[in-house]
Formats: C-alpha cells, sequence, structure tokens
C-alpha cells in the first residue's frame, strides 16, 4: 500500500481548492450523536429518527431514495443499570463492571457470598473465576450458584466498551469484573455480593436507507457507497454518542457522494447505502447485499475519527480493480495505507461475490461514553473524503482495468 506525502497536508490542500467540507461533515457527525437519537440502537426510536433524518440528507443531495426494513434477533437490551456490591463497596458500572451477553437475566437483585473457584460447594453464591466456560457454568447451573464473576479489561480510558451482539441468554448469572479488581476477588473469598443484570434479548426491526444518484447504463461501471448508522444505544443512564463509530464513517459517505454526484460522467451508476444493524452482526448489509447486481463496487467507510499511522484497509470478492484504485488514490490524494482487519459490513457484500472494500480511520473512545464528535478530527473527514472520491474516479477513468462490468 501507498506510504505517500504526510496526508494532513494533501486534505487540507484539497479542502482549500474546493474540495471536501469539513465543517458539513462535523455538523453531520454532531446531530447524529446528539441526545435525539438515543445511541441509534437498532429498532429503537433513536434509531429510526436517525434513519429518517438521513434519508432527507440524501433527498436534499439530489437522490432518489427508499428505506428498507428488516428484522434482527438477538440485540440485547438492558431494562436498568446492572447493579453490583461487594461488601459495602458499590461498583460503577462500565467502569467497575458490566454485562455478559451470555448472563441469565437477573432483574431483581440477588444476594450470595463471594466464593472461590476452589470451593468445595457454590451453591447460593457468587464465584470468581477465571473464565464462564462451559465447565464453570455447567457446574454454577448445578449447584444453584447465585452467579459468575468473570474478569474483564478496559480500554485506555477506564472504560469496558459496550456490546449488543453475542451468544445466546444463559441459565446462569454472568457479570465481568475489572481485571485488578477481580484479582482481588480471588484473594478475599467471604464477603456478600449483591447483584442484578436486568437484561433480555429482544427482536428488533432496523430500517437502511438508500439513494440512487444515477443507474449504471450497460457495460458501465457501478459504485456503491456504504457507511452504518447505528449505534450500541445509550445505557439507562449513561449515553453513547457514537461519534466515531460510525457517525465519522456517514458523514464521510454522504460527503463523497455529494462531491462525486456533481461531475458524474454519462452511464456511470452511482447510489449509498446507509446501514442498520451493524453493531448486532452487520444485519443489515446481509439484507441489502443479495439484493446488488453483479460486479457493484462496494466502498465502505467504518470510523473516519482519528488517523493514526495509516487507514486501514481490507478487500474481499474479486477486489483487485478496487485494491489498485484506492492504492492510487493513497498516492494522489498522501493517505497512507496498510492492510488491516475491517470486520464491518463490507464483508457482506464481499461473501455475495461483490468486489468490496472496507477502509477505517480510527474511532477514539469506541463504543464508550466519551466516543463524542469533539474526538473527530477535522482533517481525518477530510482524508477519508478525499481518498473515497479519488478511488470512484480512479474506478471511472480506468475502466479498461475492471475487467467485466455490471
Amino acid at each position: 500500500m501507498s506510504t505517500a506525502s504526510p496526508w494532513p497536508l494533501a486534505a487540507e490542500a484539497a479542502a482549500a481548492r474546493g474540495g471536501a467540507a469539513a465543517e458539513a461533515m462535523a455538523a453531520t457527525v454532531r446531530e447524529l450523536a446528539s441526545d435525539q437519537y438515543y445511541g441509534r440502537r437498532i429498532g429503537t426510536p433513536g434509531g429510526q429518527a436517525a434513519a429518517h433524518w438521513l434519508a432527507d440528507q440524501l433527498r436534499g443531495l439530489g437522490a432518489a431514495v427508499m428505506l428498507d426494513a428488516f428484522e434482527a434477533g438477538g440485540v440485547k437490551e438492558l431494562q436498568a443499570t446492572p447493579s453490583l456490591s461487594i461488601g459495602r463497596r458499590v461498583l460503577v458500572h462500565r467502569r467497575d463492571f458490566a454485562e455478559q451477553l451470555s448472563s441469565a437475566e437477573v432483574a431483581t437483585p440477588r444476594s450470595g457470598p463471594l466464593v472461590s473457584a476452589d470451593a468445595d460447594s457454590w451453591r447460593g453464591g457468587w464465584v470468581a473465576v477465571a473464565a464462564a466456560d462451559t465447565a464453570a457454568v455447567a457446574r454454577a447451573e448445578a449447584e444453584q450458584a447465585a452467579g459468575l464473576l468473570v474478569p474483564r479489561g478496559v480500554d485506555e480510558a477506564g472504560w469496558m466498551p459496550k456490546m449488543i451482539a453475542g451468544p445466546p441468554t444463559g441459565k446462569v448469572a454472568i457479570l465481568s469484573v475489572r481485571t485488578d479488581l477481580h484479582a482481588e476477588l480471588t484473594r478475599t473469598p467471604g464477603d456478600t455480593v449483591t447483584a442484578s443484570v436486568p437484561m433480555r434479548t429482544v427482536t428488533a426491526t432496523g430500517t437502511n436507507v438508500y439513494g440512487v444518484f444515477a443507474k449504471p447504463e450497460a457495460g458501465q461501471v457501478a459504485v456503491l457507497l456504504t457507511a452504518h448508522f447505528d449505534g450500541v444505544s445509550d445505557d439507562p443512564q449513561l449515553r453513547h454518542p457514537a461519534a466515531g463509530d460510525n457517525a465519522s464513517g456517514v458523514a464521510v459517505v454522504l460527503e463523497a457522494a455529494r462531491l462525486l454526484a456533481g461531475h458524474l460522467p454519462t452511464g456511470v451508476g452511482l447510489s449509498v447505502a446507509l446501514l442498520d444493524g451493524e453493531e448486532v452482526g452487520a444485519r443489515g448489509s446481509a439484507h441489502h447485499a443479495p439484493q446488488l447486481a453483479p460486479g457493484t463496487y462496494v466502498i465502505n467507510v467504518d470510523g473516519a475519527a482519528q488517523l493514526g499511522s495509516a487507514a486501514a484497509v481490507e478487500a474481499g470478492g474479486p477486489a483487485e480493480p478496487l485494491l489498485a484504485a484506492v492504492d492510487q488514490a493513497g498516492r494522489l490524494t498522501g493517505v497512507p495505507l496498510q492492510a488491516g482487519a475491517m470486520a464491518s459490513d463490507n464483508r457482506r457484500y464481499a461473501a455475495v461475490g461483490l468486489p468490496a472494500i472496507g477502509i477505517g480511520m480510527g474511532m477514539p473512545g469506541y463504543q464508550t461514553t466519551v466516543e463524542t464528535p469533539d474526538r473527530v478530527e477535522a482533517r481525518t473527514l477530510l482524508a477519508a473524503t478525499n481518498l473515497v472520491v479519488a478511488t470512484v474516479n480512479h474506478l471511472i477513468e480506468n475502466p479498461a482495468q475492471l475487467g467485466e462490468t455490471p
């Protein structure tokens, strides 16, 4: 991949020449991260409101817009803030502990003694174990333990990121405790533990937002720009703004579409998919991908908040022309690129045989309460937009390198 000139200089120079508009993108990030969208989780009023707001933005850019609903099961939902106290010490949710996604639902606080993993009996106790593996869960269920306490690390700011998709609900209550606190528990059995896990599993209705700027003519290039707009949702007492993941990517896709649509050659196809349900297994893109024409080139942006040494790029499907295009775009725009895992919607498109790439440029505060708009860098938004636009332009200008087109 390219390691061209320092990316901020190229990005800012492009903006000065009338390219991508940083303030417009920052405004999109602030809007999606605001209180009225409640963390944008699939199936919530906030998520639905975000979908409709984005549909209006696409219409304002001149796209023909369609909203497409789909069902997604296995979504984890907190009914109240989980609780955990040990003796007189009250632990803080997402700082000291968090729900474990395979936990049984415990709506009413449950008390029992703190028990070590090597105790003769676990009956009625909260057991500090190294992992909630099959053996530990089976023993806890057989001996009717109050629940299991397992260790879990925190991010660089001391938060436990929130997740809302995982294994099925089990029959044993399980809470994750910050690793250093868990180590203390294993040395001090006997205290009374009182805890609740008011978490249930629901089926949610998601909404994808599609915008078509131009349909491709026979033999012409067709490009789809994608980004997911959903987040993990707010906790009952804690905001999750989801600015980096993925309001930033949505802002980039909207701005790139605006720039491209204004100078699109006749016959070239351009469309946008703003996707729901990425946080629960990329369900929106799984629903959308089979609907696309073979050969559609897919560029997915998941995180454009803080570019470090290089943007991460992952390719899937017959993506050699896309890789060549993004490499040339990196050289042109001065954005350094490196191969990196992008476990996002791009994989769903690649899985049905479409050429697809995922691009990521950082998500500071990932899935925590400090994933705020002020941590999304304007220059990273500019760099991502310029990279996407240059990639699409290379595809359009070099049809002979693409082989068979749609």
